[in-house]
């Protein structure tokens, strides 16, 4: 009998042992759990808004989503970020995925306290023809009409890095910056979704060369004279980068300010590190454009 009153003592100790240090575990975890709440919730935007509006060109349904910082006021002038998302995606791309290049995207927003936009651009098969063009224009001047912009930083990857140098090129006035994360900068000699391509821009490249011509931005290098930071993969054969390599050494050659971070062993994707450094280089372009002029003001899309 007294063997078995030890043995539940024992026991009946143990327990109390047991159920004390999970009681000291919770306390450790729990501070530490807020404080992982309170950083989640400190690198969140304040707001997000899924936009439809009708295409003025077709009168088709649109959409692109709008991520305003925390404590946004829309009397003061704020930078804004385009981000095109990939081949085969949509507007959400960049706006919930947390791959290197899209995390690196929303991350520099929030530092910068930015509007973010990130439109479906005619999803998901886009490149960038006159319909998704035309929407981007439309944005651009619902955007106008809605905040004080101060300046457009135009970025994406793949698919998009394309459409950001190709938007650029061909409307230079409407952006100050771009971060093409591996993409082409010749839609002629691209061998790859000929048929979405096709479809993109009403025909082959045998049927409408100029349409393809007009929208490599190889080609156009002097229309490009804001910051321009790029990546690419030297194994990369979804989007080689043989084009874009030629299109940031004639930039720098021309005195454009332009970073081409390259990675000969890198595939199709970038890495946080280098996507980082690709956005800071076009802003720290700002900064020091500021630091030696007057206080920012609102340029051409003053509201």
């Amino acid at each position: 009998m007294t063997t078995q009153v030890r043995c539940f003592l024992k026991n009946e100790v143990t327990m109390k042992r047991a159920t004390a240090l999970r009681i000291i575990l919770i306390l450790m975890i729990f501070p530490i759990s807020q404080q992982i709440a309170a950083e989640e919730k400190s690198h969140a935007f304040g707001s997000r808004e899924d936009v439809s509006f009708l295409s003025t060109l077709d009168g088709t349904p649109q959409r692109f989503v709008i991520l305003l910082p925390e404590n946004f006021d829309e009397n003061v002038p704020h930078d804004v970020m385009i981000a095109l998302h990939g081949h085969g995606s949509d507007r959400w791309q960049f706006i919930t995925e947390r791959r290197a290049e899209c995390q690196a995207a929303r991350d520099i927003a929030l530092r910068r306290n930015m509007i973010f936009i990130s439109p479906d651009y005619r999803a998901k098969t886009s490149w960038m023809g006159p319909a998704a063009e035309a929407d981007m224009l439309q944005i651009m001047d619902e955007l106008n009409g809605r905040f004080r912009i101060h300046r457009v930083v135009v970025s994406g990857g793949s698919m998009g890095a394309t459409a950001a140098l190709l938007f650029a090129t061909r409307h230079p006035d409407c952006v100050d910056g771009i971060v093409a994360l591996n993409g082409t900068a010749n839609l002629i000699e691209y061998p790859n979704f000929l048929d979405a391509i096709a479809e993109s821009y009403g025909g082959t490249k045998d049927l409408k060369p100029e349409m393809y011509r007009e929208r490599s931005a190889e080609l156009f290098p002097e229309r490009l004279t804001m910051p321009v930071a790029a990546t690419t993969g030297g194994n990369d054969t979804i989007v080689p980068p043989e084009s874009t390599l030629r299109l940031m050494a004639a930039l720098k050659t021309q005195g454009t300010p332009a970073l081409c971070v390259h990675k000969p062993d890198g595939g199709h994707e970038t890495n946080y590190k280098d996507a980082t450094d690709a956005f800071e280089f076009v802003f720290d372009h700002f900064d020091a454009k500021d630091a030696v002029g007057a206080a920012p003001v609102v340029k051409q899309w003053d509201k």
